[in-house]
């Protein structure tokens, strides 16, 4: 069951760079992780029960990168929090919506996630995410 917005991802040239105004917002940012499967660094900053996620490309190849290139910074997605991601899956696999994956995969921040294909949501891309264990949100 889709819970809440759990962030909403900003595509960023640098972490480092993008820091400063989040930062004088009053936006901190938690740990700085590397999701090499996916070739992004990857930046929490909480904002009440939700989080903004700043992506940083790893290289050239990835996603994130060719993201920048064709669009330039800015949202690249939103997510939302499950408590049954695979329950999820199966439900907008039925209905016939078009997933990335052809299943949950481990993802940032300890999660698994799945992607559901702009195609289908009316052109934004979301994200659907389930902690691995119980913890705070993020």
């Amino acid at each position: 069951m889709i819970e809440r917005i759990d962030h909403i991802g900003v595509a960023v040239k640098s972490i480092e760079d993008a820091r400063p105004f989040w930062e004088r917002l009053g936006l901190e940012i938690g740990e700085i992780e590397e999701v090499p499967q996916e070739g992004v660094r990857v930046a929490f900053l909480r904002c009440g029960e939700s989080a903004i996620e700043l992506l940083e490309p790893l290289g050239p190849e990835s996603p994130i990168a060719r993201f920048l290139e064709k669009r330039g910074p800015g949202i690249h997605h939103v997510c939302l929090a499950s408590s049954d991601i695979r329950a999820e899956d199966g439900r907008l696999r039925e209905a016939g919506f078009e997933l990335i994956r052809t299943e949950p995969t481990l993802g940032a921040g300890g999660c698994w996630v799945q992607f559901v294909h702009p195609r289908s949501t009316g052109g934004v891309l979301i994200e659907i995410a389930e902690p691995i264990a119980v913890e705070e949100p993020r």
